[in-house]
């Protein structure tokens, strides 16, 4: 289906145009037919006031956009072709949907712009990334009005149990599986696995590996859509990195891969140990140098941090390995068709668009520069110091990622800056919080 054809259908009545916020969330709009017409020409506002709020739309702080000096004024975003998918549960005339990104100033500010820019940089120095991810969630047999009720505590997740790759619970939520592959056709989502993971409700579903902006447009719409899926079963998911101490921590893992101009596979070498090319280790490198220094993208809400928690099966500092689910950087795979290295950094509510960005960026540049790894983690990471580390709080996150000089040169001064400002706007509001545990343990005799 593309926007011509839907356009030249006489039934077809509405649209919906969206773009994708901060927090990988979308927004966007129903427009009519004829509304689309204009919009694919020219471009539909909205402000970029979008990019400064949270979830629940708390105005966030970013300079010239949404403190004393902004007019709330609308910018265009631009729609993109290629990104026209059907919605799963709209009638017919009804349900098309495509994706946008803003333009002109804006999209300085704008992931999936971000995105685009740091992709066609990779692409004039000689690279192809290929990339695909696995996202991990948590089901729940509660609303989100009885999780509301509730305090979000002692909520009745859709298992029981741990059950890492269980049979039994998969074929226990066949209805929930299939519906979710059902619902991921008309979206042309290339879902490639589905399975249970560590703890009660717990599952994780993989995206593809494909190249260019299509499996970070692909995962962002598998998020949004799951949360609808589930709501409108009378369920609700949810990506928080850590929602119960209980809880084992939740991520969005992504696997890269490069090739050359050439279309030619270059992180395999047979002569090397497990066929790691020198190019591959310099790939390595990169993410070693400068992913550290972003932790704020791949961490970016106060919850995040809860992930590294003593006891999580979260990453133990900015170590790699082969075939090593206790380093950050695991490499993965023994031919030049499969070899690749998966980023395990990033929580679950990471913007995919922003996490792909850096960890490219990252590795080419440690390409570019040719930079050596620090030694390969063998055996157990947790058991061992890390040579080097990312931020471990939000306000380290923050300081790091404003002085990164590469992050300002891949992904923008302007955009370092907005996404360090909401960031701190963030965290300065729930400094001002008191957590229910800290009652319970200190009021009367603290």
């Amino acid at each position: 289906m593309t926007i011509e054809d839907y356009l030249a259908d006489p039934a077809s009545r509405f649209a919906t145009v969206a773009m994708t916020d901060t927090n990988g969330l979308l927004r966007g709009q129903m427009v009519s037919a004829g509304s689309l017409k204009g919009i694919a020409k020219n471009g539909m506002g909205m402000s970029p006031v979008t990019l400064a709020l949270d979830p629940t739309d708390v105005v966030l702080t970013i300079p010239g956009v949404s403190d004393g000096t902004s007019d709330f004024h609308d910018d265009p975003l631009i729609i993109d072709p290629a990104t026209a998918r059907r919605l799963p549960w709209s009638k017919p005339g009804h349900d098309l949907l495509v994706l946008s990104n803003y333009s002109g100033g804006t999209s300085e500010l704008c992931p999936r712009s971000i995105l685009k820019r740091v992709l066609e940089r990779v692409g004039d120095a000689g690279y192809a990334p290929r990339y695909g991810m696995e996202l991990e969630y948590t089901l729940f047999d509660e609303t989100p009005e009885s999780a509301r009720t509730k305090g979000y505590r002692n909520l009745k997740t859709a298992t029981q149990h741990n059950s890492h790759d269980l049979v039994l619970y998969q074929v226990q939520q066949t209805e929930w599986y299939e519906a979710v592959a059902a619902m991921c056709e008309p979206l042309r989502i290339d879902l490639a696995k589905m399975h249970e993971e560590i703890g009660g409700g717990f599952l994780e579903a993989c995206i593809a590996a494909g190249e260019g902006l299509e499996p970070a447009d692909q995962l962002v719409i598998l998020k949004n859509f799951l949360r609808s899926l589930a709501q409108r079963q009378g369920r609700c998911v949810t990506f928080m990195p850590r929602w119960t101490e209980a809880a084992d921590s939740q991520s969005i893992h992504v696997h890269i891969s490069l090739k050359d101009r050439d279309g030619r596979p270059i992180f395999h070498d047979p002569a090397q140990k497990n066929g790691v090319s020198q190019t591959f280790r310099h790939f390595i490198g990169g993410l070693q140098t400068y992913v550290g220094d972003m932790t704020l993208l791949f961490q970016p809400t106060v919850n995040s941090y809860r992930r590294f928690a003593p006891g999580t099966f979260a990453p133990p500092g900015l170590s790699w390995g082969y075939e090593n689910r206790t380093t950050c950087f695991r490499i993965v795979g023994h031919d030049a068709g499969s070899l690749r290295v998966e980023n395990r950094l990033p929580g679950a509510d990471t913007n995919p668009y922003l996490t792909v960005a850096a960890t490219v960026a990252a590795g080419i540049v440690g390409i570019l520069e040719q930079i050596e790894p620090e030694p390969e983690t063998i055996g157990n990471g947790y058991a061992q110091e890390p040579a080097r580390d990312f931020a471990r709080s939000m306000p380290e996150a923050i300081e790091r990622l404003r002085g990164s000089d590469f992050a300002k040169d891949w992904l923008g001064a302007r955009f370092v800056e907005a996404f360090a400002s909401t960031r701190e706007s963030q965290h300065n509001e729930f400094r001002r919080k008191i957590p229910d545990v800290e009652l319970e343990r200190f009021f009367d005799l603290g």
